[in-house]
């Protein structure tokens, strides 16, 4: 009877220990996920301050971004390092006076989550729109896939037609869009 009773309790001990093993891994796991995220998060609004402000395109490159990188585009993906490097320049080619703010950012697992405002003086060509030097101002959503801590996928959401409004038919500075943070 005592040797049943002390197997009942070695047994308790064992599954007590197991099960608090079990829940303090899951904690190291969760603290590991958020320090991540907010690792990619700095690294991510770091890289686009450095492509925006220095106008330094090196910036998008295999240390930031997977070599086999995506942007979605309503035309059909951009793939690869150079090819969304090349997308990315319209912004710097196309515009001068510009401003750009990551209003608020958060992040899930491998997903982060942008919400920008960009403005220009639009001087260049951008995406095959000839100069207008009007002003655009633009807000939107990214939603960024990291892995390994690099880009390897960003879908943005905005209104297109405010942009072709904004730089083909209006003069001067407007604001169709304009949002706010709920903040």
């Amino acid at each position: 009877m005592i040797q049943k009773a002390m197997k009942k309790i070695v047994l308790l001990v064992l599954v007590v220990s197991m099960t608090s093993c079990n829940t303090e891994s899951k904690k190291e796991a969760i603290a590991n996920t958020t320090n991540q995220v907010e690792k990619d998060i700095e690294m991510y609004i770091s890289l686009w301050d450095t492509f925006i402000y220095k106008r330094d395109t090196s910036v998008i490159n295999s240390t930031s971004f997977t070599e086999d990188c995506v942007v979605v585009t309503a035309q059909g993906d951009i793939v690869g390092v150079e090819a969304v490097k090349a997308y990315y320049t319209n912004y710097l080619n196309g515009f001068t006076e510009i401003e750009f703010e990551i209003k608020e950012s958060f992040g899930q697992g491998n997903k982060l989550i942008k919400h920008y405002n960009f403005k220009g003086k639009h001087t260049g060509d951008f995406f095959g729109i000839p100069p207008s030097g009007n002003y655009l101002d633009l807000s939107g959503t990214t939603i960024v896939t990291m892995r390994d801590g690099k880009i390897a996928k960003e879908h943005d959401f905005y209104n297109m037609q405010t942009v072709l409004d904004q730089l083909m038919k209006s003069k001067g500075d407007i604001v169709i869009d304009e949002q706010k943070s709920i903040n």
